[in-house]
């Protein structure tokens, strides 16, 4: 559902820019009366395009521009510290047969 102040703010984008046209039109932009008043009127209208942008940007309306992140695959993974360390140790290597294990086993 479009908001009001999403409506105002276009509309109100909207207007000055056929403020601009009207100047172009009727050969004022020559003028530096002209010049100054279509960096004005441009001024308000970016400034209420701007606000237009962020309503739609918080209702959503923008989620198309927004990148999906790409998830690495499960074997390029590096384990994590925590993961390190709840793993199971090792089995521990068996002792070197002593000298006195030797002689009973001949």
């Amino acid at each position: 559902m479009v908001t009001m102040m999403l409506v105002i703010s276009i509309v109100l984008g909207i207007v000055p820019l056929f403020g601009i046209a009207w100047t172009v039109t009727t050969g004022t932009i020559q003028t530096q009366d002209g010049l100054f008043m279509s960096l004005i009127l441009l001024t308000l209208s970016g400034i209420f395009f701007l606000n237009a942008f962020w309503e739609m940007r918080d209702k959503g309306m923008l989620a198309f521009m927004h990148k999906k992140k790409e998830v690495a695959p499960a074997a390029a993974k590096t384990p994590t510290p925590a993961a390190v360390k709840t793993t199971a140790p090792a089995a521990a290597p068996k002792a070197a047969p002593t000298a006195a294990a030797e002689s009973k086993e001949s």
